[in-house]
């Protein structure tokens, strides 16, 4: 494994996560904003902008407090302070557990509210990082109980014309609304993550028509939003697989679920090959594999892991820089594979696009060991740690935090300070890239991101749970 993914497990990792939990609940105790991004330029660079409780990034933040908390229960020997050798000042585990304990307690309260909604398909994303972990480390039954009222509340989207779940009710940009919810309904590749939560949800509920609405709506976006793309197999590798590339936004008549158009609302163009939307599209058709054992999803899945590799592998000389001694950055995604590159100097990434596919391919690489097929796990296990380990190489802001124990403080409570005073950046990675869409808007362009951040302590939390660490 290689050692620049233990940058995961680090006090400095620990330490931002604290204090912005701590921070955030300032004045906003229960919480009705959330930690969405960290500018790294302008006014208030390196400072998170919190955003509104029902913004669909709100569950990320608590996942990610939860994903420290599993590691100090479940994996101590990774934990700053909690059974680490390097460790020369030594914090009581209860202490810090119950700093964490409180800080779950505190930012998981509104998202119980969430699983009622029904105005939404991203109930996976704002219900499953927090309630999840919380039911499954502290067996808290209210968590439950939210988990399966939002699973309902997914699947009361779910349209038999289209035979999917509406994702948005609604989608303006500068050439076009579509707002009607009779004439139109839009179902976005993201939506493939979303489905773990009826999965999950059927087999609590022993009620298998949710896990076939999720079953259904992905056979629906094979159809409709993956393209078959053609590469040479030498550059490939990709074994006589079918190679996948997906549409963002596809719109159904809802009455005969006739494909309409075909848009994008966050990469270049609808025909581009928007990095994150690929991400999407790896993680959720692994996880719907992993949920039914159908190898049409395993190789829908391979087939758009391969493409998201080959595009890395393949994107232009300028990607790569050369700092402390190696060249870094080919594994760190351009935000949109087929975007043209504006300034080859500094060429516009999706550091969140690079993780999530990772997260997909390290949960292919557990399917193809179950299947005996060790080369392909192999393949999808070390690409996963290659990306991951360049984006931290790249992306990771050299802002750096650390915690200082009650003792050294003088305070009774665990206080953080930046390790250079005044050098401050909120967030693990920077680089991230939410929207650069000409049609929308370039607000979200090259920052800090919560779920980049999120998805990175998965994949450390997923490293540990397989025993590479």
């Amino acid at each position: 494994m290689p050692r620049k993914l233990l940058d995961m497990y680090s006090e400095n990792t620990l330490a931002k996560m604290l204090r912005v939990a701590k921070e955030g609940l300032e004045n906003n105790n229960p919480p009705i904003a959330y930690p969405e991004f960290v500018p790294q330029r302008g006014e208030n660079t390196g400072k998170y902008f919190l955003r509104e409780k029902d913004f669909w990034t709100c569950g990320f933040f608590p996942g990610i407090i939860y994903s420290l908390l599993e590691r100090s229960i479940k994996y101590p020997h990774v934990f700053p302070f909690l059974g680490h050798e390097k460790t020369t000042r030594p914090l009581d585990s209860s202490s810090l557990r119950r700093e964490l304990e409180a800080l779950c307690n505190a930012w998981i309260g509104p998202i119980h509210e969430m699983a009622f909604r029904k105005d939404t398909h991203d109930l996976g994303f704002i219900l499953q990082p927090s309630l999840r972990k919380d039911w499954e480390l502290r067996s808290n039954e209210a968590s439950l109980r939210s988990l399966l009222t939002g699973a309902r509340s997914l699947a009361s989207r779910y349209g038999s014309g289209v035979r999917a779940i509406r994702s948005w009710d609604a989608l303006n940009q500068k050439d076009i609304t579509i707002n009607s919810m009779t004439d139109d309904f839009l179902v976005i590749i993201d939506s493939m993550c979303n489905l773990d939560l009826l999965f999950y949800a059927s087999k609590h509920l022993c009620d298998p028509s949710l896990a076939e609405i999720a079953v259904t709506h992905a056979r629906t976006l094979m159809k409709s939003h993956l393209r078959t793309e053609h590469v040479a197999e030498k550059d490939s590798r990709s074994r006589n697989m079918r190679l996948y590339s997906n549409y963002h936004v596809v719109n159904f008549d809802p009455q005969t679920g006739v494909i309409k158009e075909r848009r994008t609302a966050q990469g270049y163009s609808p025909d581009s090959t928007w990095a994150r939307g690929q991400a999407w599209g790896i993680l959720g058709y692994a996880q719907t594999y992993h949920w039914t054992k159908d190898k049409e999803f395993l190789s829908v899945a391979c087939g758009l892991a391969e493409y998201f590799l080959w595009r890395l592998e393949t994107a232009p000389q300028c990607v790569e820089v050369y700092r402390q001694g190696k060249s870094i950055g080919r594994y760190v995604p351009l935000w949109d594979f087929d975007a043209p590159i504006e300034d080859e100097g500094r060429p516009l990434r999706d550091s969140s696009a690079g993780v999530i596919a990772a997260n997909g391919m390290l949960l292919l690489s557990q399917s193809m060991v179950a299947l005996g097929d060790t080369l392909l796990a192999e393949r999808y296990r070390t690409a996963a740690m290659k990306i991951v380990a360049d984006i931290l190489d790249y992306c990771q802001s050299r802002e750096e935090a650390t915690i200082l124990v009650p003792e050294a403080s003088g305070e009774n409570a665990i206080q953080v300070k930046d390790v250079e005073s005044g050098q401050r950046f909120d967030s693990i990675l920077k680089n991230a890239t939410a929207n650069h869409n000409s049609q929308d808007h370039d607000r979200y362009s090259d920052h800090g991101l919560v779920y980049a951040d999120y998805f990175l302590l998965e994949f450390g939390n997923h490293l540990l749970r397989m025993g590479f660490v």
